[in-house]
């Protein structure tokens, strides 16, 4: 479960593709979380998140919004997390020890504050560790991350991490495109047709163009 927010901090959305990737090339079923909804007061915010919110769900993944404050999508979120073992990763700061506190009664995670010089989450958890959820089932609490690299990828595959990219690949006239600059690129025609998004394409190029050698230092 990957905990995202909108605002105080701002999750990268290349962020939250890299993270999805990966969990596409473990095979390891991924949702996502926005949290701090409560937050999200003016127009073009509320609309921000209708839009991500979107984007993510027309690609097939379970997308939930929080609030810690008013309760908003809880009792969803427990829907999903009963009877399963789910580790929480994001971003330092969006709320993860907060969404533990109200999941888990008892559990009294140490909350941090946001960073008002840098607007980025300040580190509480230190170390991962597992609780068990009222209902049954497991949550794996990990310190928050500041970037996102890949491990293991081939250039050739990383297409195969997006699904949506993935479906339209098979009508690229060569079955090696890497939809950067071949002809008869299908994928690159859905791009400029709005069919798949522009952040998702810039997040896949982010990954192919990645440096074998640096996988763990991308400010994402």
């Amino acid at each position: 479960m990957l905990v995202a927010t909108l605002v105080n901090p701002a999750t990268n959305t290349t962020f939250i593709d890299r993270f999805l990737a990966t969990a596409e090339a473990y095979n390891v079923p991924a949702i996502v979380v926005f949290n701090k909804i409560d937050l999200l007061t003016a127009t073009e915010e509320r609309e921000l998140l209708d839009a991500v919110c979107y984007l993510y769900r027309s690609i097939g993944y379970t997308v939930v919004t929080t609030s810690t404050l008013t309760g908003e999508g809880l009792d969803n979120l427990r829907g999903l997390l009963n009877g399963r073992t789910t580790l929480l990763s994001g971003n330092s700061g969006v709320g993860k020890s907060s969404l533990i506190n109200c999941l888990i009664p008892g559990a009294e995670l140490r909350v941090g504050d946001v960073s008002q010089a840098h607007h980025t989450g300040m580190h509480t958890t230190t170390f991962s560790e597992m609780l068990d959820l009222p209902d049954g089932g497991h949550l794996i609490d990990t310190p928050g991350v500041k970037g996102f690299g890949t491990i293991d990828f081939e250039r050739s595959e990383v297409a195969h991490y997006f699904p949506e990219i993935f479906a339209v690949s098979k009508d690229c006239r060569f079955n090696n495109c890497t939809h950067t600059h071949e002809p008869g690129c299908a994928v690159r025609d859905a791009v400029e047709q709005s069919l798949i998004s522009q952040s998702r394409y810039a997040s896949y190029l982010s990954i192919i163009d990645d440096d074998p050698n640096d996988k763990y230092r991308k400010p994402f």
